[in-house]
């Protein structure tokens, strides 16, 4: 599994942390070996010769005025306790460390052999300052010297560079991150105009005036809304046209065969034709119901177990009980006329296809804060077909002795519940039968 972040925003504030870190690094690195490093080494060369110098004076120094010699320049015979071969280590201030390890290095390669170098910390020391003891010969005889750290090998204010620096890299860190967004901006605009064309909304016209790429996919997605929205009122349009041009004549025919004097003998037929006309008539509304399917309609605050227990009592009063267990859901905005499709086409379709056991269950789903509608049957269940393919336009269930239509009722009803943000389910309903369930989010 790769431990690289999935999305473009997190790749590139990662990518732009290592390069800022690499180049601090980098930056580090040459001030250290092309400037510090030499700096301090010329310091330890001429400090050596200084040493040096000051041993041969020693050295040639009368033995009478060595203890004058040596109480001035505080000679002792030996080293304090606390005096070290190497400087103490702080992890926190590395550079120092590494500034006076590098100093002490530098001084004992320029010394003699037998002048020995060591570091008093200067906890112990009297005057609380670092110093360095020197072994000299003082009249013929070795000594150790004291002598104060020189410049080079303290602190001069580098590591206070290295702060800022790091602050620097910091800040570019911030900026970058804020670049990041304000060129994220636009791809969340498109993602979420996306979302809502996919659902059947309006996504509306997605600004045009950022970097010049993000532009140009904002302008083809505008395009390709438009060409879309275009195709749609189009389809409308047609559709519309043709249910108009079929029902006139329709309507004429109803009224010729009302008015004509048929005999006892053709009522079965007229009976017959009437019927047929009922059935064109209703597949030519679900023909328009499916092109609309409420994509225009507005949202509107509402109750939806109202809403279930009317369209209940208008089946009741058809000889259709349905058994309702109806749970708590507080008022969500939905569309009105577009989730009665969805009751109604869920319901026939029960009625039609399962006969008996018809229930309708509603709850709230407090862990996805959404509307959960169950209705379901008793009949003959799915009949091994598969759910998904049930949704589809112009797929119809059951066998050749159940009632037939377009196949456009559960695709009508999956349009809609998309429109809502919710989803649609069928599944084989516990103890046989079948049973379909709405998920709809409080709020869309």
């Amino acid at each position: 599994m790769s431990l690289a972040p999935r999305s473009l925003f997190a790749r590139n504030i990662l990518l732009l942390v290592a390069l800022v870190a690499v180049s601090q690094v980098c930056a580090l690195a040459v001030l250290l070996h092309f400037i510090q490093t030499p700096r301090i080494e010329r310091a330890a060369t001429t400090f050596a010769a200084y040493i040096e110098t000051l041993d041969t004076l020693l050295k040639a120094s009368p033995p009478q005025a060595s203890n004058s010699i040596a109480a001035r320049l505080e000679v002792r015979a030996a080293l304090p306790e606390d005096a070290r071969e190497t400087p103490e280590e702080s992890r926190l201030r590395f550079y120092r460390t590494y500034q006076r390890q590098t100093f002490i290095d530098s001084l004992r390669a320029h010394l003699p052999p037998d002048m020995l170098v060591r570091w008093e910390s200067g906890a112990t020391a009297a005057d609380g300052q670092q110093r360095l003891w020197i072994r000299v010969h003082l009249s013929g005889e070795p000594r150790w010297i004291a002598l104060p750290v020189p410049e080079a090998a303290h602190d001069d204010g580098l590591a206070t560079a290295l702060l800022l620096s790091l602050g620097l890299g910091a800040l570019a860190i911030a900026t970058a991150y804020l670049i990041q967004r304000h060129l994220n901006r636009p791809l969340e605009h498109l993602a979420n105009a996306a979302r809502r064309l996919s659902a059947g909304d309006e996504p509306g016209v997605l600004p045009i005036d950022g970097p010049t790429e993000i532009a140009q996919v904002s302008r083809a997605f505008n395009q390709m809304s438009a060409a879309l929205s275009e195709a749609d009122a189009t389809r409308a349009l047609m559709l519309a046209g043709i249910s108009h041009d079929i029902r006139t004549p329709m309507t004429k025919l109803r009224l010729a065969m009302a008015m004509s004097s048929a005999s006892a003998a053709d009522a079965h037929f007229t009976a017959s034709a009437e019927g047929y006309l009922d059935r064109i008539d209703s597949i030519l509304q679900q023909f328009m119901d499916y092109a609309g399917s409420g994509a225009k309609e507005a949202p509107v605050v509402g109750d939806i177990n109202a809403l279930i227990s009317n369209l209940a009592a208008d089946f009741a009063g058809l000889g259709h009980e349905f058994a309702l267990t109806l749970g708590p859901i507080e008022p969500f905005a939905f569309r009105p006329i577009g989730m009665m499709r969805v009751l109604m086409n869920l319901m026939q379709n029960a009625i039609l296809y399962g006969v008996v056991g018809l229930e309708v269950r509603s709850w709230t789903d407090t862990r996805l804060h959404a509307a959960c509608i169950v209705i379901a049957d008793r009949g003959k269940g799915l009949g091994g077909q598969d759910p998904e393919a049930l949704k589809q336009p112009f797929k119809r269930g059951g066998g050749e002795a159940q009632p037939k239509g377009t196949g456009l009722g559960l695709a009508i009803v999956e349009r809609i519940a998309r429109q809502h943000g919710g989803t649609l389910v069928l599944r084989a309903r516990d103890g046989g039968g079948a049973e379909a369930c709405i998920v709809l989010p409080l709020g869309i």
